[in-house]
């Protein structure tokens, strides 16, 4: 299947650091959490990109807003000073870019109007008028969405690279499922799924593919580079070229 994006898979090494999911985060804690705040105010160094495959039920920070019931990032990153440059909901999957400094505003401003690509699983079959309203625009209680990519993908494709989701989807048997690609360079909360509930196609999961440039997949979208729960740490030579 030919790749309709750019993706960070080059001809060159990986030069990557492995983001060590053992690392003790935070001194005293003595649980694996690490609590950070984002002062403008202060030099966090070099600029440093970080990619993560995010596993289903994480919270994407690094503080639980519940204390000892919820999964954070600081399980899967332990490179210091960076955040998420733009969020990716706790009950999604996939892809989130970690940044510090002025890198965030390059890859999360909305004026930068980056694409974000998303593989989302509906229930139901999606009728041509369905992708189409999509396509064009649906109404939301925040008001219209902007037109947005959307087609029709291969299930046995889709779920040959995609990881185990725990726990499954629910799925009724007498309703059957489908897979579609969206691709939207706004960013408001929850809105891939709102979008596909306004057409009568509830989402059962959300995996975000890519931002930008950056991507899960390789080159022709044929295997995914970066396990689920695994991160890396990419070479200045690398994001440089990545950035919008």
């Amino acid at each position: 299947m030919a790749s309709n994006a750019s993706t960070w898979h080059t001809e060159q090494p990986w030069h990557m650091r492995i983001c060590s999911s053992h690392a003790s985060f935070a001194a005293g804690t003595g649980d694996g959490r690490r609590r950070r705040s984002a002062p403008a105010s202060r030099d966090r160094g070099p600029p440093r990109v970080v990619v993560l495959n995010k596993p289903y039920n994480v919270l994407c920070a690094f503080t639980p807003a519940l204390p000892g019931q919820q999964r954070t990032l600081a399980e899967f990153v332990s490179v210091p000073d960076v955040y998420p440059a733009g969020r990716l909901d706790q009950d999604s999957e996939g892809l989130v870019v970690l940044t510090n400094g002025n890198l965030q505003s390059l890859i999360a401003e909305p004026k930068r109007r980056v694409v974000k690509r998303y593989w989302v699983c509906v229930e139901g079959c999606p009728a041509e008028e369905q992708l189409d309203a999509l396509r064009n625009g649906v109404l939301l209680k925040d008001g219209p969405t902007e037109p947005a990519g959307v087609r029709v993908l291969d299930a046995d494709y889709v779920e040959s690279l995609l990881w185990p989701r725990t726990p499954p989807i629910r799925s009724r048997l007498s309703v059957p499922h489908a897979w579609i690609e969206l691709r939207i360079q706004e960013g408001r909360n929850r809105q891939v799924r709102r979008m596909t509930a306004s057409v009568k196609l509830p989402t059962l999961r959300l995996v975000r593919i890519s931002v930008g440039d950056f991507s899960l997949l390789n080159a022709d979208d044929s295997a995914v580079e970066l396990p689920c729960g695994s991160c890396r740490e990419l070479a200045p030579l690398e994001w440089q070229t990545l950035l919008p």
